[in-house]
């Protein structure tokens, strides 16, 4: 049976899954603790540390009912699954031999934090921030304030190009604070995020030859998206800020589960089907960040 009939897709590592391990080879041993470290890599539920490459991290260790050695790497650092019989002698082994792939991850997720934290969005009145693909800029209103609309964007301009700055302009006086001004423009943006999102549904749904029977929207703090066999589709609202052929590769992603509910070549080639350019758009989804939402 399927595991729970439901695939996901990575937040802030959009490979296939956690990168499965090899058998359990015979152990030889942890690598000696007087190694310099050139690096320290800790996850903040860290209970175990090894060093790779040089480099010490510090990992989240789990044990469950599962048959090999799995290792996953996202926003807090490096996860390493195992099998409740595999000796940790064993689990040394293979962090060993899969050690530059992890710490390419590991690099890769502290670089793409850096950019988040760069691109801190401030919440006051002038603010940026990506709506599309594109900067919004907030603007302060209280005109509108009894209006009921609490935000409404304004029209793009043509004669001055797609990436012109729009204005998003919210029903809040001058003086209003931080959590007030975040709060109206994430009601926006997720009003947006459902109706966009659901119109990229219908368009490639019936290409796929697939119905999807409930769109959620999801803050998850590692996946992107996810499909059940029901017909279910969860959508992290934050996809909103990205472009909308990027947000096309997510949707058709997640579509492609409800025919194929894995990552096998069948999968690949039912979404090839639809999007034929989707590894560049999945290398944008994984280099491109969104700001900091804080």
């Amino acid at each position: 049976m399927r595991a729970l009939l439901q695939y996901t897709l990575d937040l802030f590592a959009p490979d296939d899954g956690p990168e499965p391990a090899p058998p359990p080879p015979v152990a030889t041993g942890a690598q000696p603790s007087t190694l310099p470290a050139v690096a320290i890599f800790r996850h903040p539920r860290a209970n175990r540390e090894v060093r790779l490459c040089g480099n010490l991290v510090g990992y989240e260790f789990k044990r469950g009912k599962r048959r090999t050695i799995g290792f996953s790497v996202g926003a807090d650092g490096l996860v390493v699954h195992a099998p409740k019989w595999v000796a940790v002698s064993d689990v040394q082994q293979a962090l060993d031999e899969k050690a530059s792939w992890i710490m390419r991850k590991l690099v890769e997720a502290r670089d793409r934090h850096a950019r988040m934290h760069a691109n801190r969005i401030e919440w006051r009145d002038g603010a940026q921030f990506p709506f599309l693909g594109n900067p919004m800029r907030i603007v302060l209103d209280s005109s509108h304030a009894g209006g009921g609309a609490g935000a409404i964007a304004g029209a793009q301009d043509a004669a001055l190009g797609p990436d012109a700055v729009r204005d998003l302009r919210l029903g809040l006086p001058h003086h209003a604070t931080e959590q007030q001004i975040r709060d109206t423009v994430q009601a926006w943006l997720m009003r947006q995020a459902r109706r966009v999102f659901a119109e990229r549904l219908d368009h490639y749904a019936p290409r796929l030859q697939v119905q999807w029977r409930k769109l959620s929207l999801s803050s998850a703090g590692t996946r992107w998206g996810s499909a059940r066999a029901d017909g279910s589709i969860r959508l992290h609202w934050r996809l909103i800020h990205f472009r909308m052929d990027v947000i096309d590769y997510v949707v058709a992603h997640e579509l492609s589960h409800l025919r194929v509910m894995d990552h096998s070549p069948r999968f690949w080639d039912t979404v090839r089907s639809v999007m034929p350019d989707y590894q560049a758009l999945r290398g944008q989804l994984k280099d491109e960040s969104i700001p900091l939402w804080n």
